[in-house]
């Protein structure tokens, strides 16, 4: 591979492999940063995509398969991981979500685990998986990230769903004029009727912002988190290609301090991500008048 700048290096390993429309009209793969750029919103990010449906293939396979080979004797190790799991996100929503609803637990244990394994992606050194991308399709230059956390795109994708089953269940709760009044209703109120007509605009800004907060919040902290991860590990990397022994031994060292450090921060971020999931929706359903 042709020697590259360490500028060049970084931001080769912070492009995804881009698929949209060219400016010439045709479809086809960006081959820089201003051309991903110039593709607009209808530009694929086929890395982050392929990543995260293949790491949600392999949580429903194993998971699938514990359950098949699920037994009352002693447990296999997969049946042990797999309850443990299980028993973790069973308690954290009986702790938390104060409503009825046979979806919360699933949905939280999904976010969980799928988020981690994409998140674990991460421990894997950086120019491992880029490599092999490059050798199977034959372009040493090919842009691949593989951690599809470190995308805005996933993590707002992942955010937005959690936003649209809060306000589903927001409106399926307490209704329509429910969900109206507890957004022009609070948190000033009055019970002169002139006065409160006058507080809504205030309450509607106040309340609209805490709710696109919501999603927004959930997507930056998780892809914030995870995009400084992979960056320092890229800075670490940097260090090996510098061609100076004492720099490389250190680039060791610290590649095993902040990985061991990382597994804290990856199980973090899902556990966080679930939480304030659970919490939001714990909310979206309490009926209050």
């Amino acid at each position: 591979m042709a020697e590259q700048t360490a500028s060049g290096y970084i931001q080769h390993h912070l492009q995804n492999l881009t698929f949209g429309r060219l400016p010439n009209g045709d479809w086809g793969f960006a081959h820089s940063a201003e051309q991903a750029k110039e593709m607009g919103f209808w530009a694929f990010h086929l890395d982050t995509l392929g990543f995260s449906i293949g790491l949600g293939l392999i949580f429903i396979i194993l998971f699938r398969m514990a359950a098949k080979k699920a037994t009352t004797g002693v447990p296999g190790g997969l049946q042990n991981l797999v309850e443990v799991m299980v028993d973790f996100v069973d308690t954290n929503v009986k702790d938390t979500f104060h409503g009825r609803n046979p979806l919360i637990a699933p949905l939280a244990l999904t976010i969980f685990v799928w988020i981690f394994l994409m998140n674990a992606v991460d421990l894997i050194p950086v120019d491992w998986i880029p490599m092999l991308a490059a050798k199977i399709s034959g372009n040493e230059h090919l842009f691949f990230r593989a951690v599809p956390t470190t995308d805005p795109n996933a993590t707002l994708g992942m955010a937005f769903s959690v936003f649209a089953l809060i306000i589903f269940y927001s409106i399926k709760v307490k209704g329509i004029g429910g969900f109206i009044g507890e957004l022009t209703l609070h948190p000033f109120s009055s019970k002169n009727i002139f006065v409160q007509i006058l507080l809504i605009p205030v309450n509607f800004l106040l309340e609209f912002v805490t709710l696109i907060a919501k999603p927004i919040s959930l997507a930056l902290r998780l892809f914030g988190n995870m995009y400084a991860g992979e960056l320092v590990f890229i800075l670490i990397a940097v260090m090996f290609g510098a061609g100076i022994l004492w720099l490389s031994g250190l680039g060791v060292v610290l590649q095993w301090a902040w990985a061991v450090f990382h597994i804290l921060i990856i199980t973090l971020q899902a556990f966080i991500f679930m939480m304030l999931t659970i919490v939001y929706l714990s909310m979206a359903h309490e009926d209050n008048h």
